[in-house]
């Protein structure tokens, strides 16, 4: 086993804190709302575990095709936006700190509407503009005592989650 290629780029490792859910405010942007949170409550690395309600507004990010350099940008890139109400099915994501101490935060998400009489759920990538509606609420899981960073990982040319341990430095 020694000898086989490993399927991992790195483990990173911490013990599960506080939860912590927030309420956001009508009329906001989602994942300003979500930075928000993440500042109020001084969150330096977590998961967030669930997002649930409605929105007004929302674009839907997602790839359509994949450079051979793997550096993706924004004519790669499809974004679909809609507005109409919107029922949040999913809010997943991580949360970790870069070197200058601010917070990057990667999130996805999955809404359900109504489409030519059918209901239908888009999902992709959270950007801005995301305006939330009723009952939006956010629940995040905080890691503490952790080897896990966001970093710039030049293969892509875009923030990862990166893991330190002290020999080495996993990205």
């Amino acid at each position: 086993m020694e000898n086989s290629p490993s399927f991992l780029e790195g483990v990173g490792r911490g013990r599960m804190g506080r939860i912590v859910m927030g309420k956001l405010a009508m009329d906001i942007d989602l994942l300003k709302g979500i930075e928000e949170l993440v500042q109020r409550e001084k969150i330096r690395t977590g998961v967030i575990l669930s997002g649930i309600g409605a929105l007004q507004k929302a674009t839907f990010r997602n790839l359509k095709i994949m450079p051979l350099d793997l550096k993706v940008e924004k004519h790669h890139r499809l974004y679909l936006e809609l507005e109409q109400p919107m029922e949040i099915v999913s809010l997943t994501g991580w949360i970790a700190t870069k070197e200058d101490g601010e917070a990057e935060i990667h999130a996805h998400f999955s809404a359900s509407t109504v489409i030519d009489e059918r209901v239908v759920t888009l999902g992709g990538h959270l950007t801005s503009g995301a305006l939330t509606s009723v009952k939006v609420v956010v629940v995040i899981a905080i890691i503490e005592d952790t080897n896990i960073r966001a970093g710039l990982d030049p293969r892509l040319n875009q923030f990862d989650v990166t893991f330190y341990d002290s020999l080495k430095t996993y990205i």
